[in-house]
């Protein structure tokens, strides 16, 4: 029986597909290993999101190698794809598997131990399939809540973003795949499960008579789910049909990521984004309309080039005005094949810095600010773990807006679902 060890880097639609490919391993035979010295197979899905993503992939492949030189280095996913077009390929990898071809991973190994010769690769021309790549989850790492990717590729094409060329055009899972998958883990206990996908809010754009909102609907009528998350979304899907519906739904849960990147108009012009700090105020005030406390969250880029001192004080105040619970906040990084790699006016490392740190600061300021509504107050608890906090055993687990909540008891209350009084803010855990 073969080891594998499976090593995941990204994002949560990564994770589903690496959650997948232990799966499919794991049903046909191959013992699951912890990633460290011994195992016959190393399974790396790799991120190129940016540089950094590109070298932490480079770095977990050769570690992997140098653990066992006579092991199956596997690399798979972004890095790889992104790698692959430009005719790069490192030389400690023995497999190349791109975006979807993950599913083929069984085939893919048993014909490279056959031939054991050369670099074996599997890799499509990801910017023109219509092709969804069917994986499937019974269980997740988590025992309570499950990510389930329903959709793949984006077609926005932000100036500073590489992921359409890594992961190609649009394209959704079938309605009817994304409820069989659900009803199989509702059997199997999980009550929470998170939509997420490459771009979420374009779901159904490829499919005749889909969107987001039929899918949910179609959900939340899965019995044994309690709970329905979503995954980031942008803008332009908040209306107010989308709203009122969803807030009609008992099972839907108040936390909403709205991806802004930047307050300033010129800014998220230059970004190729597709709407103004206008439009997207709006759409917070719309979910704040229909849903009593809402947690807003969103990702806030710094340091984009050409951002001048006026237009981060813009940025920074459209941030303090909208209110949101949590604020992303990232550095911008230069990557190779974008557009914004080669604007002029590059902001000095620096001063991307000293603007990411007023925004940490304002951030933490916020989430106190929205946490302490709750104090006193009665809240739903999906417990998911035993941990010790301060010396103490507590239970802790997320209410329906993802506020991380901690219970004094050493009863174990994994996957229960309790109301919880919030005395101080000591129970509220960052």
């Amino acid at each position: 029986m073969m080891k594998v060890a499976l090593h995941n880097l990204g994002c949560k639609v990564n994770a589903y597909e690496t959650e997948a490919m232990q799966e499919l391993l794991e049903q046909n035979g191959y013992e699951i290993v912890p990633f460290q010295e011994g195992a016959d197979v190393y399974i790396i899905n790799t991120c190129t999101v940016t540089n950094m993503a590109d070298r932490k992939s480079r770095q977990m492949l050769h570690r992997a190698k140098k653990m066992n030189p006579d092991a199956i280095v596997v690399a798979a996913g972004c890095y790889v794809q992104a790698k692959e077009q430009s005719g790069e390929v490192d030389e400690c990898i023995d497999i190349v598997i791109g975006n979807n071809k993950k599913k083929e991973l069984i085939e893919i190994l048993k014909e490279y131990c056959k031939e054991r010769q050369g670099v074996k690769k599997a890799v499509i021309d990801i910017n023109h399939t219509n092709e969804y790549e069917d994986m499937h989850l019974s269980k997740t790492a988590e025992h309570t809540r499950a990510y389930i990717k329903v959709q793949d590729g984006c077609n926005q094409f932000c100036t500073y973003c590489i992921i359409p060329f890594a992961r190609g055009r649009v394209r959704s899972r079938a309605k009817e795949d994304v409820i069989r998958e659900v009803k199989e883990l509702a059997e199997n206990g999980y009550q929470e499960v998170v939509l997420t996908g490459i771009h979420l809010s374009s779901y159904g754009v490829d499919l005749e008579g889909e969107d987001l909102l039929d899918l949910i609907l179609a959900v939340h009528d899965v019995e044994g789910i309690k709970r329905i998350r979503l995954g980031s979304l942008e803008p332009r899907i908040i209306t107010e049909e989308f709203v009122k519906t969803i807030a009609g739904l008992e099972k839907m849960c108040p936390h909403f990521h709205l991806s802004l990147q930047s307050g300033c108009n010129s800014t998220l012009k230059r970004m190729n984004r597709k709407y103004t700090a206008e439009e997207y105020y709006e759409k917070c005030q719309l979910l704040r309309k229909y849903f009593e406390h809402p947690a807003l969250t969103t990702d806030v880029i710094v340091g984009f080039p050409g951002e001048t001192e006026e237009e981060f004080a813009e940025s920074k105040a459209f941030v303090d005005k909208v209110d949101f619970y949590e604020t992303h906040i990232f550095k911008y990084s230069k990557r190779a094949g974008t557009k914004a790699a080669v604007m002029e006016n590059q902001v000095p490392e620096q001063m991307k810095t000293v603007r990411s740190n007023e925004l940490l600061a304002l951030d933490q300021e916020k989430r106190r600010k929205y946490e302490s509504y709750y104090i006193g107050k009665t809240v739903e608890v999906l417990m998911e773990e035993s941990a010790e906090i301060d010396g103490k055993m507590m239970q802790v687990g997320h209410t329906k807006e993802y506020v991380k909540i901690a219970l004094n008891s050493e009863i174990n209350l994994q996957n229960q679902i309790i109301d919880v009084q919030i005395d101080n803010h000591l129970q509220i855990i960052h």
